[in-house]
């Protein structure tokens, strides 16, 4: 069985959409991606992860259309109950995760990118949500997530028109993070998480998981949350490490304790 997705280990993981070149989402890439994101939900030494799809020419392009028509009234059975469940394990690593976006990211491939934390473009990237000019919807997250992201109104122009859109126009609207220069999306990408992977361990989960409830929890419940998580920090090694650095003016070495 040929790899559709390949796990780079480290502190700094890549998970590599392996199927140039446009990376298109099939039913066998999506149960790859499963298997590659439960590795690295169990691995204890993840602290960031990039994803990015390889060639260089799109990070992905969306689904397999040369599926759709074995799909044909049974979609949720045979794709989107599996999409939800790996797109989900995506968006809910409890480590950062950055999409280096090389080339395009369209319909599927945008959905997924919507799943990470960060999203670095370059300038000659388009992303979009093209497929209503295939006669069919997102079905991966993308009504649901986008407007979360950009707004009602722009997720309604993207959605219902169909066009995707430059990465000046993105970073805009907030739906990319940053712009580079074609070919250094994924070094970007990899420094973004080497600086992400500094940070004290145990307080970037918490704050982590804090700003994920904050958009679907009142905020009395929410600073009820804040509080607890600051619990838990103050109780870390890793918090004591970290102000005893800053006194003694040097890097802090965190240890996830």
């Amino acid at each position: 069985m040929t790899d559709l997705v390949r796990v780079v280990p480290g502190p700094c993981t890549e998970i590599v959409l392996d199927n140039p070149p446009l990376n298109v989402v099939s039913r066998e890439l999506t149960r790859q991606l499963r298997a590659a994101l439960h590795t690295v939900a169990r691995d204890p030494e993840v602290r960031a992860v990039v994803v990015h799809g390889a060639g260089g020419k799109a990070f992905c392009a969306g689904s397999d259309i040369a599926e759709f028509h074995d799909l044909h009234g049974r979609v949720a059975e045979d794709k989107l109950l599996l999409e939800r469940l790996v797109y989900r394990q995506l968006a809910t690593l409890p480590v950062p995760t950055v999409a280096a976006i090389e080339g395009h990211a369209l319909g599927g491939g945008l959905e997924l990118a919507l799943c990470c934390d960060f999203r670095i473009a370059t300038r000659r990237s388009k992303l979009g949500m093209p497929e209503l000019k295939l006669g069919v919807t997102p079905g991966s997250g993308g009504t649901q997530r986008l407007p979360r992201i950009i707004g009602l109104a722009r997720a309604k122009e993207m959605i219902l028109l169909g066009e995707p859109i430059d990465a000046a126009h993105a970073l805009a609207i907030g739906l990319v993070t940053r712009v580079v220069d074609p070919g250094q999306a994924v070094d970007a990408a990899r420094e973004m998480a080497e600086t992400l992977a500094s940070r004290g361990p145990v307080a970037m989960r918490v704050a982590k998981h804090l700003l994920d409830l904050s958009t679907e929890t009142a905020l009395e419940d929410g600073l009820a949350h804040e509080l607890d998580g600051s619990e838990t920090v103050f109780a870390t090694d890793d918090m004591l490490e970290g102000a005893a650095a800053f006194l003694a003016k040097r890097p802090a070495r965190f240890t996830g304790r």
